[in-house]
């Protein structure tokens, strides 16, 4: 057999396959990873598989220039890779490399005179090395050392250094794409954290800003309520001074004897009352706290009853215009708040019209179906009646407008306007389930337009009409007519047991719950409980009411109450045989609607 280390050409065309085949293995490693100790690492196992060699490692230069860290290596010692250091200094193979840029070649260190030798070198059993710089970018210092080392002295030939500096110039590539790599890692790092910081600057910012305004917020509420004490104290003291007035001049004449005239004093003292329960009513209405009787309402016909009142009030240089949709359907709503807050608007388009103008009344049909309702979270899907009130008139600025509805805000001089108008409404058909929207520009006019939910009801129900008024009279009781009176204010149930009693009514009172079940829980027949809302001792008038209906459960309830909760009466909306009456009403009326419950 021929012997192939006598063949040197064919020795060294393997030994530059082997060489071509590592730097297209480390190519391909280089490629794929972005980790620099295993790229360092397994560089130097391949480069010790090109050559042959026992030992191989990278040193890495230091900020000072001078050091140099064995930053991996493959076949040292433990205790070598990662911890050693060396001194690049003239003297060194290491630093004539770093220094001239070419390979430092130690064919047999025994015999080298040029060079010193670290002690880990001899430690390890290094007889021959060869040092080849890793090159630095321009500008840039070399990243350190390629080294590698034999066990056994050798030479180094031109292949091997012409491979050796590939090799290199292949890892400083390689260590640069990795500095660009991390430092792109870095700086996205670095931006994230201060588009972090920047975020959380921002949503303090906003919080700050949230929190300014909840005290501006806060701050108008103080100055509403500052509002509130001045107009409602204002106006509340010109009704009891009439009031007070003609129920003085009513007890001076009849003290005196002078009985001629007297209903006069009475009548001046009942007007006034009414206009302060009215005021309460806005009250109540604006803060959604009223109590509602919802009803199946034509607005047509509605609309068309109070035209003549609507004209009175618009007075003789406003023209009043109505376009009513022939096929309106029905609304569900109580008809005495809209009629009131209908009234109300027409005041405000007079007010926005002193030098007259045209206020137009329309009612439609309006379907909104979900996507519509998507784009106004407020109004929920489903079928509505719309009323809309035009004017011609001054109109308002967008701030105004922003504020139209807040309670006790308005635009009026101190004594002509309390600031509920618009508030009341808004709360009348926010109670209703309905719908209200301002539309105004300054100087040409101001649209509101009230959606309320329209009536389901069985084909053929017959519906009251609203329009039609029973005259007002006192009307007496049939025979073995049976009222509980449940009221804790003895004034209110003296009077109104008083009133009953003369009507023919046999009433029986109580203060309190607890006292008026003894009489339920009794055999004693009932036609009608009449209670008001607000009760002492833990169970109010509704509580009373579903506890009366176990033992009696068509027993007819009638609601008396100054401010209720909606909860009380089930949310603004009654079962069937109960009805409501809001405090203060008149005699005469609280009659009619006794007897209309129990011959019902």
């Amino acid at each position: 057999m021929k012997d192939n280390r006598q063949n040197p050409s064919n020795e060294t065309v393997h030994a530059l396959f082997r060489q071509q085949d590592v730097l297209a293995k480390f190519a391909e490693l280089a490629l794929r990873s972005n980790s620099l100790d295993n790229i360092l690492h397994e560089a130097c196992r391949l480069v010790g598989e090109a050559l042959g060699t026992d030992l191989a490692k990278v040193m890495e230069l230091q900020e000072d220039g001078m050091t140099l860290l064995v930053r991996a290596g493959a076949g040292w010692k433990p205790g070598v890779v990662g911890v050693v250091k060396v001194k690049a200094d003239i003297n060194t193979s290491e630093g004539y490399a770093l220094r001239s840029g070419k390979p430092a070649i130690s064919a047999d260190i025994e015999n080298e005179t040029r060079f010193k030798y670290d002690d880990f070198l001899l430690d390890n059993g290094v007889k021959a090395l060869i040092n080849v710089p890793i090159i630095g970018t321009t500008n840039q210092a070399a990243y350190g050392i390629l080294q590698v080392d034999s066990r056994t002295p050798r030479e180094f030939g031109e292949a091997d250094i012409l491979f050796l500096r590939g090799y290199a110039n292949l890892l400083a590539s390689t260590v640069e794409r990795l500095r660009i790599h991390s430092a792109m890692q870095e700086l996205n790092e670095t931006l994230e954290r201060r588009v972090a910081d920047r975020t959380r600057s921002l949503e303090k910012a906003q919080q700050d800003k949230d929190i300014a305004e909840e005290q501006l917020r806060q701050s108008q509420k103080v100055e509403a309520i500052g509002q509130l004490t001045g107009g409602i104290a204002h106006d509340f003291n010109n009704m009891l001074a009439g009031i007070m007035g003609n129920l003085e001049l009513l007890k001076m004449r009849v003290e005196a004897g002078k009985t001629d005239d007297l209903v006069r004093y009475v009548d001046g003292a009942l007007s006034v009352t009414n206009r302060a329960a009215a005021l309460t009513h806005r009250l109540l209405a604006f803060s959604r706290r009223q109590t509602l009787d919802p009803k199946p309402v034509h607005v047509n016909r509605l609309v068309l009853s109070m035209q003549d009142l609507f004209q009175r009030t618009l007075g003789p240089t406003t023209s009043l215009r109505t376009q009513l949709d022939e096929d309106l359907w029905t609304a569900i709503c109580d008809p005495n708040q809209l009629e009131s807050a209908l009234l109300n608007l027409a005041i405000n388009s007079r007010d926005a019209m002193p030098a007259g103008g045209l206020l137009t009344i329309q009612t439609s049909n309006r379907d909104i179906d979900v996507a519509e309702s998507t784009g106004f979270p407020e109004v929920a899907a489903g079928k509505y009646v719309q009323i809309d009130i035009n004017d011609t008139g001054v109109g308002m600025s967008s701030q105004v407008l922003g504020r139209a509805v807040d309670p006790f805000y308005t635009t009026k001089p101190l004594g002509k306007g309390t600031g509920l108008g618009l508030s009341m409404i808004y709360g009348f058909v926010q109670q209703s389930r309905g719908y209200l929207h301002i539309e105004s520009q300054p100087e040409i006019g101001t649209s509101v337009h009230i959606l309320l939910p329209s009536y389901v009801g069985k084909d053929g129900d017959e519906i009251e009409d609203e329009s039609v008024k029973r005259p007002p009279e006192f009307s007496r009781a049939l025979p073995d007519r049976t009222v509980l009176f449940v009221d804790d204010e003895e004034s209110l149930r003296n009077l109104g047991s008083e009133v009953l009693r003369d009507l023919g009514y046999t009433v029986i009172v109580a203060s309190d719950a607890k006292e008026a079940l003894k009489t339920l829980e009794s055999p004693r027949h009932i036609d009608l409980l009449v209670s008001d809302v607000g009760l002492p001792n833990g169970m109010n008038g509704r509580q009373l009411a579903d506890a009366a209906r176990v033992w009696r459960p068509q027993l007819k309830v009638l609601f008396v109450t100054g401010f209720a909760e909606n909860a009380a009466v089930g949310n603004g909306m009654l079962e069937p045989g109960m009805q409501v009456m809001t405090k203060p009403f008149s005699m005469m009326v609280f009659a009619g609607k006794v007897k209309d419950m129990i011959d019902a």
